[in-house]
């Protein structure tokens, strides 16, 4: 009996400092520029990419993204816009403006990738990080609407990018190019696989319509 106690004291206290860590812990230094939010970022055409020529910025040189409050609630503009580095070796290009074809489900979600750097929109999140495998550079982030924390770190293996929760060495969610789709793997969703589009869908336009 005391060892059955002792098991649950246990369970309740890591239950516990899990909940502090998801829901109380602070979240990092926002360091968003303000030109992502000041104007809408849904008037773009996402089929014309940046040339990564290496004439621009590098990703090091611009401020890390983050999404704000409990979620935007206008379709930002591209984080990335005047990153000009040439993809990382072992960097696959998921860059473009992506919605899902899974009959019932509509995702849309806009991948900005330069150097080893990828930004992932989506439904009111802004998912900025670094793919070099570690927590400090990985998306650093909340997800709406419960304003949960997350810590993820990023890497690519063999053509895929795989997230792992808490630099945990189990992978969560992957995306990965198939052909002119990129295939996003959730958990509760299983594949997703989506094709590329030009204009933010109206409906997506704003987090209340996301």
């Amino acid at each position: 009996m005391k060892l059955l106690l002792k098991i649950v004291g246990v369970a309740t206290l890591i239950f516990l400092v899990l909940l502090g860590v998801l829901f109380l812990y602070p979240r990092p230094t926002d360091t968003t520029e303000s030109r992502v939010f000041a104007a809408d970022g849904a008037e773009w055409d996402y089929c014309e990419l940046p040339t990564l020529d290496g004439r621009g910025l590098l990703a090091a040189d611009i401020p890390k993204a983050y999404t704000p409050n409990c979620g935007w609630e206008r379709w930002p503009m591209p984080v990335l816009a005047e990153c000009s580095e040439a993809l990382a070796d072992g960097v696959r290009d998921l860059r473009g403006l992506w919605r899902s074809t899974t009959p019932g489900f509509d995702h849309v979600e806009r991948i900005e990738q330069c150097g080893n750097r990828t930004v992932v929109t989506t439904g009111g999140i802004i998912h900025d990080f670094f793919t070099d495998g570690t927590v400090a550079n990985g998306s650093r982030d909340i997800e709406p609407p419960s304003c949960v924390n997350t810590w993820v770190s990023i890497e690519w293996e063999d053509g895929v990018m795989k997230f792992h929760p808490f630099g945990l060495p189990y992978t969560i969610v992957t995306r990965e190019k198939h052909n002119d789709q990129v295939v996003w793997y959730y958990p509760r969703l299983g594949e997703v696989p989506m094709e590329r589009i030009c204009e933010v869908p109206e409906q997506h336009r704003t987090r209340t319509s996301s």
